[in-house]
């Protein structure tokens, strides 16, 4: 009794008879091939999920690589930028010997003390003041350009050799004392 089938001990039982037994078999043989069917339809359908999972993976990681390629872009012209002031920069003066210049940075009023020729040479258009990371020098005109086509952002005030500083025509008639000092 220990090897034979439930049905097999139904059957002897009496509980059930021979054609019950036999539809049931049949039923069972039915569900077995729908089973099998359906299981390549199932295999079919995982194939079609992995193969999606697959492409939105693929695009995704496709998205994070530009994401990251552009970003040692930025890096690599910060960097470029970076060295280019380094290399260029023209030295500040030291102490007492220093002008005090004024100028815009992001509607900031910022201060960097150079001599006075430095001063006249900004304000006549041969100089300009560059700034990277709160940082500002005194570079030459044709390297503030170079860094103005890496980032724009980094060039603070540059006047062009026709362009003057702006002078209030209300008060051009009026002389300047020439020992006053701004």
């Amino acid at each position: 009794m220990k090897n034979q089938s439930l049905q097999d001990q139904l059957l002897k039982a009496g509980l059930v008879n021979e054609t019950k037994a036999k539809q049931a078999r049949a039923e069972k043989r039915k569900q077995s091939k729908k089973q099998r069917k359906n299981k390549v339809e199932a295999s079919d359908e995982a194939k079609r999920l992995a193969q999606e999972n697959k492409a939105r993976q693929a695009e995704k990681d496709r998205l994070l690589n530009e994401q990251r390629n552009k970003e040692a872009e930025k890096q690599q012209l910060v960097n470029q930028v970076r060295q280019l002031i380094e290399r260029n920069r023209l030295p500040k003066a030291a102490g007492d010997d220093g002008v005090a210049y004024h100028f815009n940075d992001d509607n900031k009023v910022k201060t960097i003390y150079i001599s006075a020729e430095l001063r006249d040479k900004i304000s006549a258009g041969k100089l300009a003041i560059v700034g990277l990371d709160s940082v500002y020098d005194v570079v030459d005109v044709e390297v503030a350009d170079k860094i103005g086509a890496r980032q724009p952002e980094a060039v603070i005030v540059r006047f062009s050799d026709d362009e003057q500083p702006a002078v209030d025509d209300e008060y051009a008639e009026y002389q300047i004392p020439d020992d006053l000092m701004w």
